[in-house]
């Protein structure tokens, strides 16, 4: 089962409920906070460009990374002629990040540092944001808390639209703190009227709070501050997301 290959063309219609405006509202609030260098924003893990989008149209320089072909392929269809500067399009994985220059910003959202389960790769992927982020640059990004993912373990959940149908379970172990997503998608066919079936297998790992401000520190960035889940104060108990931002030193 490899992840995203069948997923990535019924994404956008399971995730109908995300409210990218609200996450783009959210980031420009940290961006403001204390002002970037320039515009240039990395998206990191962006799958199918949607906040790529929604932050372009905004007159941010957007660069688009993720290791998924078929999620860039949505990517880049949606965000063809669509702001006044097209987003730029590379397929790699975090820990291999190569840019062609330096960013202002770096957003990794929607738990896509959760999907890092080594956390020898994530600690690499930290230190390449780092090295292409400009002087006094932000990073921000936000995880599934453990709370949460330990939460899910033997959950059974059901995803529908008219074109597609999802049925996914969680499994989590507590000895590897991985959590596993089991997922059977139904696409429709439009041309042929059939309906398709795909299998995929997603897994997340749970870290804590102090392993992520460890790493970030570690690849070199101050500033460490956590947030809750689309909020501008410190996390509270039960928190289900939590957000960190951290500064490259001027």
């Amino acid at each position: 089962m490899n992840s995203y290959r069948f997923l990535a063309g019924c994404y956008d219609q399971l995730t109908y409920d995300v409210r990218y405006p609200a996450w783009a509202d959210y980031i420009e609030k940290h961006f403001r906070r204390q002002p970037l260098p320039g515009r240039t924003v990395l998206d990191l893990a962006c799958g199918t460009g949607s906040l790529t989008r929604e932050l372009a149209l905004r007159g941010y320089e957007m660069i688009g990374v993720d290791q998924s072909p078929e999620m860039l392929a949505e990517a880049a269809e949606k965000n063809r002629g669509t702001a006044p500067i097209e987003p730029i399009f590379l397929c790699q994985p975090m820990e291999r990040l190569d840019l062609y220059g330096t960013i202002d910003a770096c957003v990794c959202c929607l738990d896509s540092v959760n999907y890092v389960t080594d956390p020898k790769k994530l600690q690499r992927a930290f230190e390449r944001v780092h090295l292409f982020l400009m002087p006094g640059g932000l990073f921000l990004f936000d995880v599934n808390t453990v709370e949460k993912l330990e939460g899910l373990d033997g959950q059974v959940f059901l995803d529908e639209t008219e074109d597609a149908y999802c049925v996914w379970r969680a499994e989590y172990s507590r000895r590897g703190r991985i959590c596993s997503y089991f997922m059977d998608i139904f696409q429709l066919d439009e041309r042929t009227g059939q309906w398709e079936r795909g299998e995929e297998l997603h897994r997340e790992r749970a870290y804590t709070t102090e392993e992520l401000t460890a790493m970030l520190r570690q690849a070199g960035f101050s500033q460490i501050r956590i947030f809750g889940e689309l909020k501008m104060r410190p996390p509270v108990d039960g928190e289900q997301r939590v957000f960190f931002t951290a500064r490259k030193d001027k």
